[in-house]
Order: structure tokens, then sequence, then C-alpha cells
């Protein structure tokens, strides 16, 4: 068999069909026993590593009070009403406990929200 050259295969290539070049993809998977999507999942990991959008996947959030700022006592009225049934000296001691989560295990929009009031009373807030 001749060896055809890198532009030849490309040639090739673009002769054909996604589903034909699909199909190739799979049997040249198999005959050779690699993956060839598997750059792309080192890339796709290293992603999140460098600040991507992991958090785009996640569907459950904890909302981390990092630390109170100038305005404590803004801050501790608004984790009692993130909160509910928190009495205002437990709200104090949980602003006071800084860095801890206020808020664990919710949906992204009352994450968001959340975030969004705390840092308006001039708290440091992450999301995790």
């Amino acid at each position: 068999m001749a060896k055809l050259s890198n532009d030849e295969l490309l040639e090739a290539f673009k002769e054909m069909t996604l589903l034909e070049l699909s199909e190739f993809v799979k049997l040249f998977e198999d005959t050779f026993e690699v993956t060839a999507a598997a750059p792309v999942a080192v890339a796709a990991a290293g992603a999140p590593a460098a600040g991507g959008e992991a958090a785009a996947e996640q569907d459950e959030f904890d909302v981390v009070l990092e630390s109170a700022g100038d305005k404590k006592i803004g801050v501790i009225k608004v984790v009692r009403e993130i909160v509910s049934g928190l009495g205002l000296k437990e709200a104090k001691d949980l602003v006071e406990s800084a860095p801890k989560a206020i808020v664990e295990k919710v949906d992204k929009e009352a994450a968001e929200a959340a975030k969004t009031k705390l840092e308006e009373a001039g708290a440091t807030v992450t999301l995790k």
C-alpha cells in the first residue's frame, strides 16, 4: 500500500461526510486503541484549575462569608434575612466566625442573590 501524505489525507477527509468521518475516527480508535478525545479532556480539565467555568456545571453552591468588612451590623442584618430562624446572637456569632459558610447546597440563583445582598451590606463573599 502506498503511503499517503498529510495533504492527501486532508483532501480525502474533506470529501467525507461527518457521519463517514465519525465512523472513521471510531475505527481508528479501535484499531490503534487510542482515544481522539483525550487531548480535549486534558484541556478541559486544565480550564477549571485556571479559573474556567466549572461553576456553570455545578448545581449546588455554598455561600461563604470571608469577612464582614467595616459594616458588621449591616452584614448581621442581612445574614438574619438569608438564614431564616436565626437570632441576633447566632447571626453575630456566625459573622464573627468568618470565614464561614452562610448557606450550603443552594441553587445558583439563591447563591447569587445571597452573595449580592451580603456584598451590598459590605461583606466579602465567595461561592463554592
